[in-house]
C-alpha cells in the first residue's frame, strides 16, 4: 500500500485540513467537525486495485457528513464498505441510524446523504473497501435497503472479506497490473456476497460471483486447517456441503488443483519456519509436522520435489544467506 497521509508529519494547525483535503481525493468530498482538533491525527494508506480501492485508516474523533449539495457538486457513484477495526464508529444513511464496532461490517454508498462519526475511546481504525456502483453484480434493489446497515459480523463469509482486504492492506508494491485487476473482481465478488447473505438473497449473485466466493472460502478454510493430517478434498468438500467432484472444478476454474494448493500452501510455511531464525533450534521434522506433515520422510520427499533440496539443505542455505553459520 501507498501512504497517502500521515498528519504526525506535519503542524497541529495543518491537519484537520489536509485530512479534509486528502479524503476527498482518496474517498470521497465530505464536512468534518473535529471535537479535539488540536490534537487530531489520522493515517490513510491506499491500494488501487483497477478501478476498486482498498484503504487502511486511522483517524481521531470526528464527525463527518455528505450533503446533498455536496452530491449534486461531486459524485463519483462509489459504495463503500468499511471493516471496523478500532473504536465504536456510527453512521446514518437512508433512514438508518447504526453503531458500529470493531469486527462488524457496514456499508455506504457515495450518492445518499449521510453523516458518520468515530467515537473512539482513542483512536479509530478501518478497512474501507470502495468501487464503483456500476461493478456491484447485485441490482440496486438488493443493496440500497442496506445503506447504512450493520452487515453483521466478519463471520463466515465476512470473515474472508475481512482476512482478504487485511492481506491487501500488508501485501507487497510490486503486484503486476493484471495482479491488481483480479484482485480487484475478487474482492468485489466477496462484498457482494456478504450482502447478498445479510439480505438473503445469495440466489440473485451471477453464477462467476459465487464460484469466486465460494473458491475463497474454500482457500481460506484450507489455509486454516494445513496442520490437519486427515486434510485433503474429501474434508475439503465435507466442510462446504458440495460434493468432491464439484470442489475440483471449482479449483479447475481457477487454474490449480485441490490437492496442489495444499501442498503448495503447506510447503510455503515450512520454508518460511525454515528460514526464521527465531525458529533455528526447531528441529527440521517438527516443522513438517506443524504444517501436516508427519513423517519425516514424507516431508523431505515433498520439499524436495517442491524446491529441489532437502528441508536441512535449504535452512543452511537460508542461514549462510543470512550471515549465520548453517546447522
Amino acid at each position: 500500500m501507498m501512504t497517502v497521509l500521515d498528519t504526525s508529519c506535519l503542524p497541529p494547525a495543518e491537519r484537520t485540513t489536509a485530512w479534509a483535503e486528502t479524503t476527498a481525493l482518496a474517498l470521497v468530498t465530505t464536512r468534518f467537525r473535529f471535537p479535539d482538533p488540536a490534537n487530531f491525527g489520522a493515517h490513510i494508506r491506499a491500494m488501487a486495485l483497477g478501478p476498486v480501492q482498498v484503504s487502511a485508516i486511522s483517524y481521531a474523533q470526528l464527525v463527518c457528513y455528505r450533503s446533498p449539495r455536496l452530491i449534486r457538486e461531486s459524485d463519483p457513484e462509489l459504495y463503500q464498505i468499511a471493516v471496523i477495526t478500532s473504536g465504536r464508529q456510527g453512521i446514518e444513511q437512508a433512514r438508518h441510524n447504526t453503531v458500529v464496532s470493531p469486527g462488524e461490517i457496514v456499508l455506504y454508498d457515495s450518492s445518499r446523504p449521510f453523516e458518520a462519526s468515530a467515537r473512539g475511546p482513542g483512536s479509530c481504525g478501518s478497512l474501507v473497501l470502495q468501487f464503483p456502483r456500476r461493478l456491484m453484480p447485485l441490482p440496486d434493489h438488493v443493496v440500497a435497503p442496506l445503506c447504512g446497515t450493520a452487515l453483521g459480523a466478519a463471520d463466515g463469509v465476512g470473515h474472508v472479506f475481512r482476512q482478504t482486504l487485511a492481506s491487501l492492506a500488508q501485501a507487497e508494491s510490486d503486484l503486476t497490473a493484471p495482479d491488481r485487476q483480479r484482485l480487484g473482481t475478487t474482492v468485489v465478488d466477496l462484498a457482494a456476497a456478504v450482502i447478498a447473505r445479510r439480505a438473503d438473497r445469495t440466489s440473485v449473485l451471477p453464477p462467476e460471483s459465487r464460484l469466486a466466493t465460494l473458491y475463497q472460502q474454500i482457500t481460506a478454510f484450507i489455509t486454516r486447517h494445513l496442520h490437519d493430517t486427515g486434510l485433503g478434498p474429501a474434508a475439503v468438500a465435507a466442510a462446504h456441503s458440495i460434493s468432491t467432484r464439484y470442489l475440483h472444478r471449482v479449483f479447475q476454474v481457477h487454474g490449480t488443483t485441490v490437492n496442489g494448493f495444499i501442498r503448495r500452501e503447506r510447503i510455503a510455511r515450512c520454508r518460511r519456519d525454515l528460514a526464521d531464525p527465531l525458529l533455528q533450534a526447531t528441529p527440521v521434522s517438527a516443522i513438517g509436522a506443524r504444517w501436516g506433515y508427519p513423517r519425516a520422510s514424507d516431508f523431505t520427499r515433498a520439499f524436495r520435489t517442491a524446491t529441489g533440496m532437502t528441508p536441512t539443505e535449504y535452512r543452511g542455505l537460508r542461514n549462510q544467506a543470512d550471515g549465520g553459520t548453517p546447522p
